[in-house]
């Protein structure tokens, strides 16, 4: 029976340096040939999803910012974009808050110039998306998000911004001072579950593999989560399985440990 499993990219599918290990791709290639369905499950957005050696291996569809975006063969099915009055609050709320903030868009990014000066992974988002990564310079219609990220500095006034924006969104505070914030109501798991609806797959024929905090959603609700064994101990306290680590040859073993690569080696 056809089985959907779903993988994280950040620690999950590739390291800090974004390398894949050649294990990872042997296991990938190996469960399409035996009839199974990949899907990248991501917290990044659809616009900051590009690196070709991820995209080249060929993902049947890719679930993005945290549920709120799905597509299969590079066609878009599902789309939860926030409202522009909505958007336009919590750039105001943000800005007066001093939390300067990575808007998450399908298509674009809208980032902070203020505020990210030492954050290697905004320097990152700008040389790889290149012109789909716009400046900030306070709200503008043509803004159209999923979700944002921001980052909790010294002289942030957090509370604020919870209170604010907390009938909104839920908050996912990442181990650094990094906040990731995702629409009410929505999550990796809401997203593995409207496309189990659509391709008509049950819950419990489906995989779920990821290492880090904004993960706990989907290694609940699928049939069978897996942590990283280079995971946080949320993720790992929340998996049925926990593999080895990125390096380790951990998603190919998870694969193994689950049968569904049991004769290739």
């Amino acid at each position: 029976m056809q089985k959907l499993i779903f993988f994280d990219i950040d620690g999950t599918l590739w390291d800090d340096a974004m390398e894949i290990p050649q294990s990872t791709v042997h296991a990938l290639h190996g469960l399409q040939a035996r009839g199974h369905k990949i899907f990248i499950c991501s917290g990044r957005a659809k616009s900051n999803i590009r690196s070709e050696k991820l995209l080249g291996i060929g993902f049947d569809g890719i679930v993005a910012s945290c549920g709120n975006h799905i597509e299969m063969g590079g066609v878009r099915l599902y789309e939860n974009i926030l409202s522009p009055e909505l958007t336009e609050k919590l750039v105001r709320v943000l800005s007066e808050c001093r939390m300067p903030v990575v808007l998450e868009g399908p298509d674009y990014h809208w980032i902070d110039e203020v505020g990210f000066e030492d954050d290697p992974f905004v320097a990152y988002i700008f040389e790889e998306m290149g012109q789909n990564a716009i400046p900030l310079r306070g709200y503008t219609e043509d803004i159209r998000i999923n979700k944002f990220s921001a980052d909790v500095l010294p002289y942030t006034d957090y509370e604020t911004v919870k209170r604010e924006l907390g009938a909104h969104f839920d908050f996912l505070e990442h181990e650094s001072n990094v906040v990731e914030a995702v629409p009410k109501g929505t999550s990796k798991a809401t997203g593995i579950d409207w496309l189990c609806g659509y391709l008509g797959v049950r819950r419990e024929d489906t995989y779920a593999v990821g290492d880090s905090v904004n993960d706990l959603d989907m290694l609940n609700f699928v049939g069978h989560g897996i942590a990283m064994g280079n995971g946080s101990e949320a993720a790992k306290a929340a998996a049925e399985y926990v593999t080895s680590g990125i390096h380790e040859d951990g998603i190919f073993r998870a694969m193994r440990h689950f049968g569904l690569l049991d004769d290739i080696k």
